[in-house]
């Protein structure tokens, strides 16, 4: 048996974690393949692996044929002193695809880098995305988890690799410039592909690495901060099941990092997406979670989890409590802002600019246009810099054009928005105009609002085929 009759992915991508491990053995290459010739000879397996072998699982992803995983398995036991499972080496058995991979929280951490990897080292297959749906439900054993107790002691680092303030800067400044990519295109799903991608070969190395306390914290906070990126580029791109799980992920690693202000952040995200999805019960609980569990977290962090809690409020058509939450995310966005930026970049979006955007959002959902147009008056519109931002608004202010009864100057404005959400292929972006469309019921059977309905379709087809 040899490589030749090897199955590979559709895609070669490094095995980062079987490079990893195999250098943790010190066992080399070549070594690694004699004795796994034994070892498969002993089970009536006539194999012929080289050093070239090894490589070749290593550095282009390909596979052995089954039950060979499980032989490579033994072999760096016996280096190692424990066992070794298959999802340590990156080859969990061909048809096996774990549908519940990155929903996992597991409480050691050496136990959540391995579950993080493997679900790095999974997203970006088509058959992954296609076999495992979003779920509310499973948010519930991470939320719980993190809030008993979001930090936790760092384990005792045990690689080789000697993780610095060199590999912190380099983390820092990727996910700088990924968060300027969201803010300015929005998501796409190659973004989040190549965010996996990284996470995978780049980061999962340095998480088994050698570090000190300090940098240890570092890496996994910033690494934290690049799984929620990853998450919200794929909740923009329309593929909800993918974000779910790096925003369990990310979670997880702000425990690790006892980085309770990013981990409150996450949790606000999460609820962001439950509410999106239309779970506003679920959405208002997790907001609340990230508000009251860490009431000395960053004023901005608790501002956006009081936010996000306003919103879903609103889509309950709960005016008092949504009114009410505003308010104290507005007290609390003007008190960090008095305080000045901090050591945060992640949560420096969070400005007066940004509550007038959802304090919009917050009472069309009231049904208020009189409101929301009084809230758009008190910021600027987004520029055509920021077309996903600017196609939202759009959308807002033609629904509560709509709800205003005046219909031509709605389908301008939706019609602008469209264009916009079309040009960034932004999936989310069909959320709101889904809601917009549902405003332009009692017209439905006029001719413009027919063409526009089509139009409203057609991008519907051809983002679900670009996908």
């Amino acid at each position: 048996m040899t490589d030749v009759a090897a199955e590979k992915q559709s895609r070669p991508q490094r095995n980062v974690r079987l490079e990893s491990l195999i250098e943790e053995s010190g066992i080399s290459h070549k070594r690694l393949a004699h004795r796994l010739n034994q070892i498969c000879l002993s089970h009536g397996i006539t194999s012929e692996y080289t050093h070239t072998s090894v490589a070749n699982w290593c550095r282009r992803g390909v596979r052995p044929r089954w039950p060979v995983p499980q032989h490579i398995c033994a072999v760096l036991a016996e280096g190692l002193g424990r066992p070794v499972g298959l999802g340590e080496i990156g080859m969990e058995r061909p048809g096996h695809l774990d549908r519940d991979a990155g929903l996992e929280f597991p409480r050691g951490q050496r136990d959540a880098i391995s579950e993080a990897s493997s679900y790095w080292s999974t997203v970006n297959r088509r058959t992954f995305l296609a076999s495992s749906p979003f779920v509310v439900s499973v948010f519930s054993e991470p939320v719980t988890r993190w809030l008993v107790n979001p930090t936790e002691p760092l384990s005792p680092p045990s690689g080789r690799i000697t993780v610095d303030r060199t590999h912190i800067q380099e983390l820092r400044e990727a996910a700088d410039s990924a968060r300027l990519w969201d803010s300015r295109f929005g998501g796409a799903t190659w973004k989040s592909r190549s965010l996996s991608a990284y996470l995978y070969e780049r980061v999962t190395p340095l998480l088994d690495g050698r570090y000190t306390e300090h940098d240890g914290r570092d890496l996994f906070s910033v690494t934290a901060e690049m799984a929620r990126l990853a998450g919200w580029t794929a909740f923009d791109a329309g593929q909800h099941q993918v974000a779910q799980r790096h925003f369990v992920q990310a979670l997880r690693l702000a425990k690790a990092g006892s980085d309770v202000h990013l981990g409150s952040y996450v949790l606000s995200t999460m609820a962001m997406q439950a509410l999106m999805r239309g779970f506003t019960s679920q959405a208002i609980d997790m907001a609340q979670g990230a508000y009251e569990r860490v009431p000395t977290a960053d004023p901005r962090v608790l501002g956006f989890a009081k936010l996000i809690e306003a919103r879903a409020h609103a889509r309950q058509r709960d005016a008092r409590t949504a009114a009410s939450c505003l308010a104290t995310a507005e007290r609390l966005q003007e008190r960090g802002a008095a305080e000045g930026v901090g050591e945060r970049p992640w949560i420096e979006f969070f400005s007066r600019q940004r509550i007038v955007t959802d304090a919009t959002e917050i009472f069309r959902d009231l049904g208020h246009p009189r409101a929301t147009f009084s809230w758009h008056a008190l910021g600027s519109m987004p520029g055509d810099a920021y077309a996903r931002s600017r196609g939202i608004r759009l959308s807002v202010l033609a629904t509560a054009h709509a709800q205003s009864g005046e219909l031509e100057h709605s389908l301008r404005l939706g019609g602008e928005s469209l264009r916009l959400f079309a040009r960034v292929q932004s999936i989310r972006g069909l959320d709101y105009l889904k809601i917009y469309t549902e405003s332009l019921t009692p017209w439905r059977r006029e001719p413009a609002v027919v063409a526009y309905l089509k139009d409203v379709r057609d991008l519907a087809g051809q983002l679900a085929t670009a996908a």
